[in-house]
């Protein structure tokens, strides 16, 4: 994460509006809630939780609403697994790349250097406060609008419904090996704010599986899902899924 720009309120605004589309009504409260804990005093990250706060749960109504309307004949089961993937961190934080948020949140300088985990949570956090402000300024369609146009997408994507892959891994190797999957970290590279991991999964007598990630469970899904794909459990990008 580089050094966030100290943008006035208006300034802000209005780059958030090119990015964005949306009219932003009041920016003090849109720098208010792109605002980290790290760089307010005494009642450091009120407005920036409060929004957060607001924005996971408009979020979670609007995608919710989206999947009804999108995939009419999925189970509740299914519906879920959508869910939970389009509104995890990780997405989260690939969207607000996509927006570039990251480079305008207001964050003190000990937050350069946080472990990529917590990284991807304050991007996510941010992301969830920017919706908590446009639905502030103009209701629940203003900010289905702005979800729409970064989460549909993703949802229609191949691999969108399925689930996590280590616990998928699982119920596979029971069922096929009755085994359970093994992970070994192989190697760990780089500095300890930004670590890279090396994992392997074994499965019985099945031929091992590696991936990588910038932590140790992003690692193990990352083998995981290799592992899946070899062995046509879950399908490749552009085959049918699953």
């Amino acid at each position: 994460m580089t050094a966030p720009k100290r943008l006035a309120p208006e300034a802000l605004a209005a780059v958030l509006e090119s990015r964005t589309g949306h009219s932003f009504r009041d920016p003090q409260r849109l720098q208010r809630a792109l605002t980290h804990a790290s760089a307010r005093g005494s009642h450091a990250g009120v407005d920036y939780e409060r929004f957060e706060f607001l924005g996971d749960r408009v979020l979670g109504l609007a995608v919710a609403d989206m999947l009804l309307a999108d995939f009419p004949n999925a189970p509740e089961g299914e519906l879920s697994v959508r869910l939970n993937a389009l509104v995890n961190a990780e997405t989260l934080a690939q969207i607000a790349d996509e927006i570039g948020l990251a480079d305008l949140i207001r964050a003190g300088s000990e937050v350069r250097n946080l472990a990529e985990r917590k990284r991807v949570n304050l991007r996510a956090d941010a992301l969830e406060s920017l919706i908590a402000v446009i639905y502030l300024d103009d209701g629940l369609d203003a900010a289905k609008r702005f979800i729409h146009t970064y989460w549909k997408p993703r949802a229609k994507a191949v691999g969108a419904a399925r689930r996590d892959p280590k616990t998928e891994l699982q119920e596979w190797a029971h069922q096929a090996a009755a085994a359970t999957p093994e992970y070994r970290i192989d190697s760990r590279q780089g500095p300890d704010h930004d670590p890279l991991f090396t994992v392997t999964v074994s499965v019985a007598s099945k031929e091992p599986a590696s991936g990588t990630g910038r932590s140790k469970r992003e690692a193990e899904q990352a083998a995981a899902t290799a592992l899946l794909l070899r062995e046509g459990v879950w399908a490749a990008e552009g085959d049918n899924v699953r």
